[in-house]
């Protein structure tokens, strides 16, 4: 008889297949993984064994459900000896458990993340169609990110990649949730519904980088949460704006500079609404004072600015066009040239004002 040799390797590394851990987080049970996989693997592979499937699944299922506390402490992960994990594959873990649904995650922005709202989220899954137990996960995550790092010093998005380990990408959603859940945004009003999770993340971005205290001193704390009280302050001078001699110069320069780049008819709207436009974008930065206010801020730019605009038939590259000019032309006028403050104050407000307004200015 032949000698055999045979090499045998031993190891400890954790092995797992992303699919059955996509499955998990996904909500499904560990019978119905199996027959989703099943379904896609027996027309791969013939006489594929259902049973060895099934044990495979309850096993990876085992070993994610024995990892779950230590993903939701992401540090530990590299540390802990039970589970010997390749960095790749842990940081694919951390990311995937982390990661959005973004119709599920539209629901609750602006919602306090309190165990109050973690009831309804049996309506939330009926209406998104996201499976309940992912619903459930995915809320944890977003409160539990929220209480790590909503009184910590330093840029949010900083300390959430630092304490959760998540790619830049995907903190910066987090760090909008966070934003909108500490200033309470009304976004569930009918007039609001059409905005979409990344128009919000987006706005949440532009305000973080230009209205918070962290948009102007690195050195203080809540830096990422909270408005600039003394930049809202400031706001409410932007009423000086709309009085009349400043609005019929202001009317006059922006409408010259208008003249011949949109449609004649489009060019007379913005003639004969300039004035209300301005006092309704006067008004909203004047009233960020008051918390309920602050509240309504997207509800008040889409009623008073963006619906007027589109009922008047005004393009995306109109708007753009306008606010473009409704910037540069209050260099030219007296009441706001003159008034350093009130200029600076001006373009802080309006540089990221107008930005969310072509952000939102869709369908």
């Amino acid at each position: 008889m032949a000698d055999i040799t045979l090499n045998i390797f031993v190891g400890n590394t954790t092995m797992i297949d992303p699919e059955v851990y996509q499955l998990w987080l996904d909500g499904y049970s560990a019978q119905e993984a199996t027959t989703r996989r099943y379904q896609k693997l027996s027309t791969q592979m013939k006489g594929l064994n259902k049973d060895i499937l099934r044990n495979d699944t309850v096993d990876n299922y085992r070993t994610f459900i024995a990892m779950e506390n230590h993903i939701c402490n992401p540090p530990t992960l590299a540390y802990q000896p039970l589970f010997q994990i390749p960095p790749d594959m842990r940081k694919l873990i951390i990311e995937k458990y982390y990661e959005l649904d973004y119709t599920m995650a539209r629901e609750i922005m602006g919602k306090k993340l309190s165990s109050k709202h973690r009831k309804d989220l049996d309506e939330i899954s009926e209406k998104t169609k996201v499976p309940l137990k992912s619903c459930r996960r995915q809320y944890d995550n977003f409160k539990r990110v929220f209480k790590t790092v909503e009184d910590m010093e330093g840029p949010m998005v900083k300390n959430i990649q630092t304490h959760f380990l998540l790619s830049e990408e995907l903190a910066k959603k987090y760090c909008a949730i966070v934003f909108f859940a500490n200033n309470r945004f009304e976004t569930g009003k009918k007039r609001v519904q059409y905005l979409t999770f990344n128009d919000l993340v987006v706005c949440a971005d532009l305000m973080i980088s230009n209205w918070t205290v962290g948009s102007t001193d690195s050195r203080k704390e809540d830096l990422d949460a909270d408005f600039e009280r003394e930049f809202l302050q400031q706001l409410r001078e932007l009423k000086l704006i709309v009085d009349k001699d400043t609005s019929d110069q202001h009317k006059s320069f922006v409408c010259t500079a208008l003249k011949g780049k949109m449609e004649d008819r489009v060019h007379a709207d913005v003639e004969s609404n300039f004035k209300t436009i301005s006092r309704a974008i006067a008004n909203i930065g004047s009233g960020m004072i008051h918390s309920k206010e602050l509240k309504d801020f997207f509800n008040d730019v889409i009623e008073k600015i963006i619906d007027p605009c589109k009922q008047a038939h005004w393009s995306h590259r109109d708007m753009k066009l306008f606010l473009e000019a409704y910037i540069k032309c209050s260099n030219n006028v007296e009441e706001i040239g003159r008034n350093c403050r009130l200029h600076q104050t001006f373009e802080r407000f309006m540089s990221t004002l107008s930005q969310c307004i072509l952000q939102m200015y869709h369908s």
